[in-house]
């Protein structure tokens, strides 16, 4: 058994030991039996919440109504959820009353994809009553049961399943297919936040050029913020390099440009991105349009953007036109180190310098003074040295005088 499986194997064998069912359930179990890295490990158990946080001495209640405790064993936190199914679901997003049961199979059934409906026990024999492990094989995305009452249920299980075909490689079954195509007008009752974090993953996953051109295809874009009217602009965006992207504020730069979108700020606003997102793309995209070419950064530039967002310019750039953008990175790294001072801060002189040095009261001119002197620092005009720049200022100083 794998070893985040062997960390988590005491919870289970404790359940069981008192009597309950417990089997590791979820996205886990599917990317062990795919072969991808797993992360968060969950179980599943026929015990009860109150039962649950007795037999463990750290617990946290994050959701026992739904039947969901943390249970930190050994340092690490997992959800252990009581087997339940779920009632009638409201507006299309959320169960209105959950019931605890106590059968792994039903806990199973109410589960969104098929690949996502398997346990596996603390011997490692895989429970798959929905036919998940042939879904895997046949790298299919199917739902449990009818794909219409799924989407229905949680009208965000369509995003889902389209993030999903962007993270795995899979394609979605034909009925899912049209079941995504039939309800995408669900999608009207699901919050932006939802939305804004299942993008955010298919963005990020490997084969994002299917993603997209699956959003245009079962008409979901129509549903996404300020993706209404940009149909034939998301299928071109399905050619850009996206998995050469490595931020996320890369990725928002990457679809505003593929996008043509003009209004940025209110584009970004739409998907409710913290505003430090927003700010970075923004500040990305600016610098795109003000340096045309990788070869084309001055070392000012260079200094004001930081190689941080020199290499995400450059990263978007080459995403956009599908040249590799490492040599620039290279270059840019060269020339940074190379740089004088890295930042602001690094000055060898501050305001209270500038005013003592002219003996007059401080004011806009203080910060206009520091400008041109870490600008004349940057540039190569003088070294960075406390004494040499108050040279080179009452030499410039003087030379202001002279021609006024």
């Amino acid at each position: 058994m794998k070893p985040p499986f062997e960390q988590a194997l005491g919870i289970i064998r404790q359940l069981k030991r008192h009597g309950y069912e417990a089997y590791f359930v979820g996205g886990a179990v599917r990317d062990l039996l795919i072969g991808r890295a797993i992360g968060d490990v969950d179980i599943a158990t026929s015990a009860l919440p109150e039962e649950v946080m007795r037999l463990f001495s750290k617990t946290i209640d994050v959701g026992s109504k739904h039947g969901t405790v943390v249970v930190v064993h050994e340092g690490t936190a997992y959800e252990v959820t009581t087997f339940r199914t779920d009632g009638d679901y409201e507006d299309h997003r959320r169960p209105e009353s959950v019931t605890f049961v106590r059968s792994l199979e039903e806990d199973l059934k109410r589960r969104d994809f098929t690949m996502n409906a398997i346990a596996m026990d603390e011997r490692g024999t895989i429970i798959d009553p929905f036919g998940g492990q042939e879904a895997i094989e046949r790298r299919l995305i199917c739902t449990v049961g009818a794909a219409d009452e799924r989407f229905r249920e949680d009208a965000l299980r369509m995003m889902r399943a389209v993030r999903f075909v962007s993270q795995l490689g899979f394609a979605l079954a034909e009925d899912t297919k049209r079941a995504i195509v039939q309800n995408a007008p669900l999608m009207a009752h699901i919050s932006v936040e939802r939305m804004t974090m299942e993008m955010e993953k298919l963005l990020a996953g490997p084969f994002v050029a299917e993603a997209l051109q699956l959003l245009a295809d079962t008409r979901l874009f129509v549903y996404l913020p300020g993706l209404a009217e940009k149909e034939q602009l998301l299928r071109s965006a399905a050619a850009c390099r996206w998995p050469w992207l490595t931020e996320r504020e890369e990725r928002w730069a990457l679809l505003c440009r593929a996008l043509d979108v003009k209004d940025i700020r209110p584009f970004l606003r739409a998907w409710k991105l913290p505003n430090k997102v927003i700010d970075e793309a923004g500040a990305i995209l600016a610098a795109l349009d003000d340096v045309p070419r990788p070869e084309a950064w001055t070392n000012e530039q260079l200094f004001l953007a930081g190689l941080k967002r020199a290499l995400s310019v450059e990263a978007v750039r080459a995403a956009l036109c599908g040249a590799p953008s490492e040599p620039h990175h290279e270059e840019l790294r060269r020339r940074f180190a190379a740089l004088p001072i890295k930042t602001k801060a690094e000055l060898a002189v501050n305001g209270k310098d500038v005013i003592r040095w002219a003996g007059k009261p401080a004011g806009p001119w203080v910060k206009e003074t520091l400008d041109a002197i870490w600008r004349a620092v940057v540039g190569g005009e003088v070294e960075n040295e406390k004494e040499r720049i108050h040279a080179w200022l009452m030499e410039r100083n003087r030379t202001h005088e002279k021609n006024c």
